[in-house]
This record gives C-alpha cells, structure tokens and sequence, in this order.
C-alpha cells in the first residue's frame, strides 16, 4: 500500500472503521426515509391517491436537480401503478423559479387532485393556500431553504428542517456522533433534490407494490446525474448514491442517456463525475437556459432511440450557442470589469445579456479577478442579475442589505439572485461594496489557493498511487480529487502551448533527480518561469495516454517562485 496515499487518507481524517466505509461505499447502508420530516404524511397521501387513481401533477424545477428528481418520480409513480401522472417544469422566462400562483392555477385547470413539487416549494406559503383554495393538495420535497413556520402543504419534506429544529446536533450536515437524536432524526442533512425525491421512493417502496426491494436502484443513474450537478457534499449517502450511480449510469437502460453520452464524447465505461458535472450536465441546463428545459425532459424521457438522439443533438446544439452567448457576454463584461477594479465587489450590466446565462459569466469573472460578482441584465426598467461569491462574503447578505432598493433577491452564500430598477444599479453596487467593506474581510484572495493534503517527492508520484487515489471517487464538492505539492523542484524544461501561446507545459527535477511535467490551461503569467528556476508546485496527479504510451504527468494548480 502506497504510504502517500495513506497520507492522504489520514489528512482527510479517514483512518479505521472511516477509511473502509469510504473506499466501499454502501448502497444499503442507506438512511430510513421516514426519518426525514413529514414523510409518513406524504406517503399516507400518496397511498391514497393510487387507491384512488387521482391526477397527480410533478411540479419539477428548469435545473438538472429539479429535472432528474421529476423523472425519478415519475418512473417509480409507474411502477407503482399510478395511471394519471405527468410533469410541469416551469420556464425560467415565463414562470421563473419555483411555485407560481398562475402555475397553480393552470395545473387546478387540468383537474389534477395532488401536486407533488421537486427541488422547490419550502417558501411556497401563499401557492400552497391558493392550491388548497382549489382543492388541491399539495407535498413538497425540496432540499433548499425552508420557513420558520412550514406552508400549509400535505407534507413538507425537506432534510434542512431539521438543521433549523436542531441546529445544535449536526456539523457539516452530518448528525453528530454523540447526539441524543441519534435514530430519531435523520442523519444526513444535505440531499440534492433528486436525492429526496429518491427517499419518497424508497419509503412508497415499502407500502406499494410494482417496484420490488432492489430495483430502485435502476433509478441511480438520475440520482447521480442530478446530485453532482447541484454541487452538494459528495460525502455520507451522495456518496454511495454517486458511486453506484455511476455503475448503472454505465450500462443504463435508458435512449435518453445513452444518446447523451454519445454527443457528448462520454465512453459509458469509463464515465465518472466530471462527466456528468462537465459533459452531460451543461448540455441539459443549455434547453433552460435559452429556450426551456422541457427539451432536456424529453430525453430523459425517450424511449426510442431515435427521438432519443434527436433531443440528445438539439441540447448538443442548443449549448454550442450558449457557449457563444456567454463568450459574447463575457467579453462585454470584462470591459465594464476593467473600469471597476478598484471595487471589491464586482457589479456589471448589460443590454441584453440572456439572464440564464449570466450566472455562469458571474462564475468566470469571479475566477478571472477573484472578486465575488454580480452580473445584471438590464431590460428597460428592470434589471435581474445573478452573482457568485466565495470565502466569508454571503452574496445573499449583501442582497439583504440593499433590501429597500431591490425588487426582491435571495439566495445562498456562495451564489444568488437579485430583480431590481434598472436605475438603482449604481445604488445597489455601492450598497454591496459597503456590506463587502464593513464585514472587514482580511486576505479573502488566499482563500481561493489550491490547499495541499500532502507534500511528495516526485519518485512517490506513480501509476500506482495514482490508481489508488481513483478509488476515491466520484471526486467533487466534499471531497476535492487529491491535491500533492512538491517543494523546491528545478525548471528543467518550458513549453508554450495553444493558439495565442496561453497555456503552458513544465517540466521539473525533483530532489532525487525524478522528472515531473505538469500542464496549465489558461495560465496565469506567473506560471511562465525560466529554466533553472526553482519553484513549489501544487497540482493533481493524471495518466496521459498518448499512442499506447502512458505517462504520469500532473494538472499544475499554482506555483510559487523560490
């Protein structure tokens, strides 16, 4: 056994009884669904509604999250033997996120008896009352914020509940060791929406019949899909739902899929959580973004493979033109960046600029100024925006704190949503800078450096260890792939790479007289040093196969000149 790589695993805090459930991730060690809140409720509901065959209608979310929990649902809710079901996702430019009161009310119009929401509803409270108004029923399973006091639905499912009922027994979502709840409370709080849908399923599992013990688990591939592209914690339960995800993902039974990973450029064997979160992913949030996600449903959903490839190219197309919308705006937005360097909040604005694109332009600006960024599109009067941020800055605070001059806005730490007039825009960038400047923030800019879990020497740097740290996998949010830095190492050899000479290829001598290259995309100009410098490096360890060759070489993070 490589001991860097139980270096690595103890600097992760994986040792002992830790170390074996993490590298053989159990599906059964699965949590009892009806520990999460207000799940006897639903399925009671639930039961009733197959009794009775009511019209049931989903009420999904535009996001992969919300379109992969919609489907889940409606799979199982077939096997179950409901006949009446079927699906809204609301358009981003029509209804916007989440529960309406129009939607509601069209859905009532249908004749449906239950709404079942995914991925959204917790803050619903005046949807839910005008649904029962209607005689519609309503059950929420959600994973986002939730209220003080929860909306008049059915069932209000949603793990975060907990973390507001007793905020004193988890860390980091996970129900602590020696707390009292321990068997009483659910034990893992940070669920993507697919993942509660998911445990609706596994708790309908045990009062109907149509979907027997075990075959739920066909149902992973969507609970994967939907889990690493929300960007929850790949830890405890996502964990084990990813891993096995990715096992069925790889022989999955599904047109839609298949066809996606064949546009995509994704080898079903060799599939893994970058792929979902790098190459399906972008192509099913493209239909939302620019037109409606009932594309992307379509596939999920196909069961020719025809229809299948056709959506699967449509999404493929549909997120090459997202890619050049977003280029476009990004370039005007770095012109508008350039004149406000000296803010250390970003706001920019634009005519035009597609606001379902412009939180991943936010995300690319934050990266390129390491600034948290709100980006705006101004539509006449009004003006909506998206922002991401990073370290001890809450984008949603700073929100708050322009609440009089805003529209409306909320959201998360690390990213949210802004509406507001267009003439506040200056307001509203000098309110965020100020929140930004009285938090008194110290060194945020550090906070986005790679951090090491071991420092190597390059002879410890093999095939071998290397095929151990994949039995970490899936890699993302909770657990990061493994990071090495190598110390004092000489510049041997520099290569310039890419149409405008962007990127470059180092190779360093270690200590011991081993070599190393290491590759940067996009390099900053720090990273072009001159031979026989001395530099520390940080990167991630990679095989390159290359005409049957294979080589150990290395994706450099960061470097610091001696």
């Amino acid at each position: 056994m490589s001991k860097l790589f139980e270096e690595i695993l103890k600097a992760r805090g994986l040792t002992g009884a830790k170390r074996d459930a993490f590298l053989n991730p159990s599906y059964d060690a699965r949590h009892d669904p009806f520990l999460l809140p207000d799940m006897a409720a639903a399925v009671d509901r639930l039961v009733i509604a197959r009794e009775k065959q009511e019209k049931i209608t989903i009420y999904g979310d535009y996001d992969i999250d919300g379109l992969t929990a919609s489907t889940v649902l409606i799979d199982a809710f077939e096997s179950f033997g409901f006949e009446h079901v079927d699906i809204f996702i609301p358009n981003r430019f029509v209804e916007g996120y989440g529960l309406t009161v129009e939607a509601v009310e069209k859905i009532a119009a249908t004749g449906a008896q239950l709404i079942v929401t995914v991925d959204c509803g917790s803050l619903s409270e005046k949807e839910i009352i005008r649904a029962n108004e209607l005689g519609v029923d309503i059950i929420v399973t959600d994973h986002h914020n939730v209220a003080p006091v929860q909306p008049p639905a059915v069932a209000v499912i949603n793990p975060k509940r907990l973390l507001q009922d007793y905020p004193d027994d988890y860390e980091n979502f996970i129900l602590k060791q020696g707390s009292s709840m321990q068997g009483k409370i659910y034990p893992f709080l940070d669920l993507a929406g697919v993942g509660v849908a998911f445990k609706l399923v596994q708790a309908l599992q045990t009062r109907l019949d149509g979907l027997e013990d075990g075959q739920e688990k066909w149902l992973l591939d969507l609970v994967a899909l939907g889990t690493v592209c929300d960007i929850v914690t790949l830890v405890d339960e996502n964990r084990a739902n990813v891993y096995w995800g990715l096992k069925v993902m790889a022989k999955t039974r599904r047109p839609g899929l298949k066809a996606l990973m064949a546009v995509s450029g994704v080898e079903p064997e060799k599939v893994n959580a970058r792929s979902l979160g790098f190459g399906l992913g972008p192509r099913m949030n493209a239909a939302g973004r620019l037109e409606t996600a009932q594309y992307a449903l379509d596939m999920l959903r196909a069961t020719d493979n025809e229809t299948a490839f056709e959506k699967a190219q449509l999404l493929d197309d549909m997120n090459k033109a997202r890619r050049a919308e977003q280029d476009k705006i990004l370039e005007e937005a770095i012109v508008e960046a350039e004149q406000r360097i000296d803010d250390p909040v970003l706001v920019v604005s634009g005519k035009g600029w597609n606001h379902g694109i412009i939180g991943i332009v936010a995300a690319k600006l934050l990266e390129r100024y390491k600034k948290p960024t709100y980006v705006l599109e101004e539509m006449g009067e009004e003006a909506k925006g998206s922002a991401r941020s990073y370290g001890d800055f809450s984008a949603a605070d700073a929100i708050r704190s322009a609440d009089d001059i805003i529209t409306k806005g909320g959201g998360h730490k690390l990213a949210a949503g802004v509406t507001l007039p267009t003439k506040n825009i200056q307001s509203f960038r000098e309110r965020v800078n100020k929140f930004y400047r009285d938090q008194k923030l110290f060194n945020q800019q550090a906070l986005l450096l790679p951090k090491a879990d071991v420092t190597a020497d390059f002879n410890d740097v093999t095939e071998d260890l290397i095929e151990k740290i994949a039995t970490l996998e899936p890699f993302g949010s909770g657990n990061p792939q493994p990071i090495l830095t190598s110390k004092k190492v000489l510049v041997i050899n520099t290569r310039r790479m890419g149409a405008d000479s962007q990127h470059v290829k180092l190779e360093l001598q270690g200590v011991q007289g081993l070599s190393l290259q290491l590759l940067a995309f996009n390099a900053p100009d720090h990273f072009f040093v001159q031979l026989g410098e001395y530099v520390t490096v940080w990167y991630q360890p990679d095989i390159n196969e290359w005409n049957g060759r294979r080589t150990v070489e290395g994706r450099l993070l960061n470097l610091e000149l001696h």
